[in-house]
């Protein structure tokens, strides 16, 4: 009795999963596409290379000093000895503790990056509640989570319907810059205007010369 309420069970569980629409959104995507997001990415990324040249100065020194003191320790005694060689031992650990603090699983990096994607995180999970519900989804894929996913139809794929969203509630930069242009057409179109009848007053007084003559 038991294995045929399990049974049961599973057969509408899956009934049910099957009878809801599935669709695919691929966030990293989405992600790539927001100007505001890049920009901060690219300042990031900045950040994390300045970080790395000053570890790289750092190693570089560390292993300079280390070849000198195991060249130089066969004539060390005493305090002078145990003063290098802590030296050497000191900046060894000061390079650990700089890797793990900042490129550690829980360093700068990995913790700036979480606070650069959480807004936007927000907004793609927002514009996907959005989405979902305009187009009757009961479940939503994210492709870029290591999701394999062997074939796909397009229009399951919700990833531009999720971004156009997205980029549509954003402020326009463009905005700016479209105004001027419509400026700009207006003033040549205006000179345009004062050169033509200069042209052809020329003409009139061309043909009105020859006439005379």
């Amino acid at each position: 009795m038991k294995k045929l309420a399990l049974i049961v069970t599973i057969l509408f569980t899956t009934t049910h999963i099957y009878a809801q629409k599935i669709g695919v959104v691929d966030t990293n995507y989405v992600l790539s596409k927001l100007p505001q997001y890049k920009e901060a990415e690219n300042r990031l990324n900045t950040q994390v290379s300045q970080w790395q040249s000053e570890l790289q100065k750092l190693q570089a020194e560390y292993e300079r000093k280390r070849e000198a003191f195991e060249n130089e320790k066969v004539l060390l005694v005493g305090e002078q000895l145990k003063l290098r060689e802590k030296e050497v031992t000191d900046m060894e650990a000061s390079i650990r503790n700089t890797i793990g603090a900042r490129f550690g699983t829980n360093g700068e990096v990995n913790q700036l990056r979480s606070n650069l994607t959480k807004p936007y995180q927000d907004q793609i999970w927002n514009a996907i509640k959005t989405v979902s519900t305009k187009n009757s989804l009961g479940i939503v894929l994210d492709k870029s989570n290591n999701i394999s996913v062997i074939f796909l139809d397009k229009k399951y794929d919700y990833t531009e319907a999720v971004l156009n969203l997205l980029v549509k509630n954003l402020p326009k930069v463009e905005e700016t810059k479209g105004n001027v242009r419509p400026g700009g057409n207006n003033s040549r179109g205006k000179a345009g205007d004062r050169i033509k009848p200069k042209a052809s007053m020329q003409r009139g007084a061309s043909r009105e010369a020859a006439e005379a003559k």
